[in-house]
């Protein structure tokens, strides 16, 4: 009898931090596509950027404290703390030479070639430069700065968070002194200034820049006039930003956010970045004054931080280094004006951003704010726009004197002061405001509209895989659906009466929700096509998500695999599993799209013996949104709706233009396509949104119902 698989073996996964980082390496590998227009790879090397500084503020940070807590359990890949963190140094470093041989080799040369110019040295200035660079620097900068000297009686200031500073050694003039005595002083770069200055070119049409850093350090010495600068060098540090809350402990849960918020400048150091080529005794000062390991020092070579570039993005007079800005499209279904709720009612309404517009989402809310007949309004949040139009009706709606209950997340990383601004907002309008849950963090996207109508209650519901928020629907591929069927409501009805109180339902129609029963969900349906399989009826999984590292997952697709399942998964960020090795996972094909929108949404796919079932969510594979997180699954059945994913998923698994698939080795690589018509998911679905928008008055749906064939190995 052959013995069974022990599918919990390290040697079957990735390890997460790793698999991230292969991540934000296939975004740096956009950056290197010759075929790309040029201020557009100048935007991925900034990208790669801002996502490293997260990474390392949370992750790595999350890791530290565990090696400081001296905790030695192993991750699935069979790795402890220090072994990650090891690991990770290494191929950090490998990214950031990549990433700066990317920007110096190729990128800069290119940027001259189009008569654009980054000055990195003032050394290089004209004369006419060098006056200009020294006016600004009177006029705009010098009023601005704060230099702090160090000695006996001014200690080391607090450096505050990925802010960048330029570090200085000074000697006394005029002293008599034979031993010539050191004195220490930074000064914080200020980032109320533009960090990319224009200065005069002599070249017609040319663009000239200089970065503000190099502006200080031409005139660091008007900075500290009784001494001579013997060097200076810029600096910046990455400290610990993973907010640690004891909710149980804290009473009030917005006040203890507030004051963790303010701890976030002040956490462990635990990435320096200096300037390849520093003054040795001015980096042995950084390490011991910030207290720094020395494998957390970066010598970088080139700018610190190269997030300035997306201020490049946009310069204006480029339009031919930039693609074609695309435009989101209205809905077919849905004429701006026209009465929602009445188009609601008449069948399902599919939405898919940013291919089409988000403006029905913001008219459901403002329509339902106005409207007299509706009785109530309830919606989560988890990241909302900094001008948000739809905090705005809500606040309206309450102030017209409906029933509001909003769920503003408070722990959204990154965005809980935004988000502790409107929760006040919305309060103060009379809104019902619940801060979350205990533990839990609530990361579904529902919306529910009661409405009166005739002799009945009607309840409308929204439900999405993205974000409430108008500003990155424009930037984020999501999709949602309206209903006004009895049993969505009755379960978003629940949904909200579980979030403000503590009343479950018995039984729920259509919804899955996290943490209670997502996760026996998704295991049901993959062990239904198991059974399938061996059974000899058809049995096929697509998933497509940002994330998979949840080992119990894992170990399902595994075991469905093995039973003969053809498992297609579209995972954009991380993937602990290992596809296509044979006896294991041979059935398994995994593809990341990254492209000019960020893919965001989730979508899975039952073939069920002939039977298909289609859901979206706003969960993806990982233990934190199947443990700890309020997510919720919706089942889409209408059959125009369903065939219209089907089509979604087929062109995403025919992309053989941004998708790069994951090799046995653990390796990206994109598919030679060579004698292939080139498919790009993302631009076929900017041409079809166009399409069907000019045919919104035809009675046409661009897609028909098709059967899946797995491509080709």
């Amino acid at each position: 009898m052959e013995k069974e698989k022990d599918f919990k073996n390290p040697q079957y996964y990735e390890n997460r931090e790793l698999s991230w980082l292969k991540f934000d390496n296939r975004v740096l590998n956009e950056a290197r596509d010759k075929s790309i227009p040029l201020l557009e790879r100048l935007k991925f090397v900034s990208i790669t950027s801002s996502n490293l500084d997260e990474f390392y503020m949370v992750r790595v940070a999350s890791l530290k404290d565990m090696v400081h807590a001296n905790y030695k359990k192993k991750d699935i890949a069979g790795m402890t703390a220090s072994e990650q963190l090891a690991a990770i140094n290494e191929k950090t470093r490998e990214m950031v030479d990549l990433q700066y041989n990317t920007y110096n080799r190729s990128l800069l040369p290119l940027l001259k070639k189009e008569q654009i110019h980054i000055i990195d040295a003032f050394e290089d200035l004209t004369e006419e430069q060098k006056k200009f660079v020294d006016r600004y620097f009177e006029e705009n900068v010098y009023p601005v700065l704060t230099p702090m000297a160090v000695d006996a009686s001014r200690p080391f200031p607090l450096i505050r968070n990925k802010t960048l500073n330029i570090a200085a050694l000074l000697s006394k003039k005029n002293t008599k002194s034979e031993k010539q005595e050191l004195d220490f002083a930074t000064v914080q770069v200020p980032g109320v200034l533009p960090r990319l200055v224009q200065i005069p070119s002599e070249e017609e049409n040319a663009k000239c820049f200089i970065l503000l850093e190099q502006i200080i350090e031409k005139n660091i010495d008007k900075l500290f006039l009784n001494y001579e600068v013997l060097c200076a060098y810029p600096y910046r540090i990455m400290r610990n930003a993973d907010l640690t809350i004891d909710e149980d402990e804290a009473e009030d849960l917005l006040k203890e956010i507030q004051k963790q918020l303010k701890m976030r400048q002040w956490g462990e150091v635990i990435r320096l970045e200096v300037e390849s080529g520093i003054d040795k005794r001015l980096l042995r000062f950084l390490k011991d004054e910030l207290k720094v390991a020395e494998e957390d020092i970066f010598c970088i070579q080139g700018p610190i931080d190269l997030t300035f570039l997306m201020k490049m993005y946009g310069l204006p007079g480029c339009d031919h280094l930039r693609y074609k800005p695309y435009t989101p499209q209205k809905n077919p279904k849905i004429e701006p004006g026209e009465n929602i709720f009445e188009l609601i009612r008449k069948g399902d309404i599919f939405l898919h951003h940013p291919y089409q517009t988000f403006d029905p989402v913001v008219d459901f809310i403002r329509q339902a704010a106005s409207d007299p007949d509706v009785l109530a309004i309830k919606q989560t949040l988890y990241r909302v726009s900094g001008n948000s139009p739809i905090i705005a009706s809500l606040a309206q709606a309450a102030e017209n004197g409906k029933q509001v209950s909003v769920l503003v997340e408070l722990k959204a990383r990154f965005d809980e002061e935004n988000n502790i601004v409107w929760a006040k907002k919305l309060e103060q309008a009379g809104c019902h405001v619940i801060y979350g849950l205990v533990g839990l963090k609530t990361h579904s996207k529902i919306t529910l509209v009661v409405r009166k109508e005739e002799d009945e209650i009607r309840r409308y519901v929204h439900l999405g895989t993205g974000n409430y928020n108008d500003s990155t629907a424009k930037l984020y591929t999501d999709m949602g659906m309206f209903t006004s069927k009895t049993r969505y409501g009755e379960d978003a009805t629940a949904v909200f009466n579980m979030l403000s109180g503590y009343s479950e339902p018995l039984v729920w129609n259509k919804l899955s929700l996290a943490p209670l029963w997502l996760r026996g969900k998704f295991l049901s349906l993959i062990e239904r096509e198991k059974e399938h399989a061996k059974n000899g009826r058809p049995a096929r999984i697509i998933a497509k998500m940002n994330s998979l590292c949840d080992p119990g997952i894992i170990e399902a697709l595994y075991d469905a695999s093995e039973a003969g399942v053809e498992i297609d998964l579209i995972v954009r960020g991380i993937c602990c599993l290992r596809a296509g090795i044979k006896g294991l996972s041979e059935h398994i094909r995994v593809r990341s799209i990254v492209g000019t929108f960020l893919e965001h949404s989730r979508i899975f796919y039952f073939e069920n013996n002939g039977n298909a079932e289609y859901y979206m969510g706003s969960a993806d594979w990982m233990p934190r949104n199947l443990d700890r997180r309020v997510e919720i699954l919706f089942p889409v059945e209408d059959e125009k709706l369903k065939a219209r994913i089907c089509h979604i998923l087929e062109v995403q698994l025919a992309d053989n233009v941004k998708a790069q698939y994951l090799r046995p080795d653990g390796t990206y690589a994109k598919r030679n396509r060579r004698g292939k018509e080139p498919v790009c998911a993302q631009d076929t679905f900017c041409a079809e949104a166009v399409q069907a928008a000019k045919e919104a008055g035809k009675k046409q749906d661009p897609a028909a119902m098709r059967v899946f064939i797995p491509l080709e190995q």
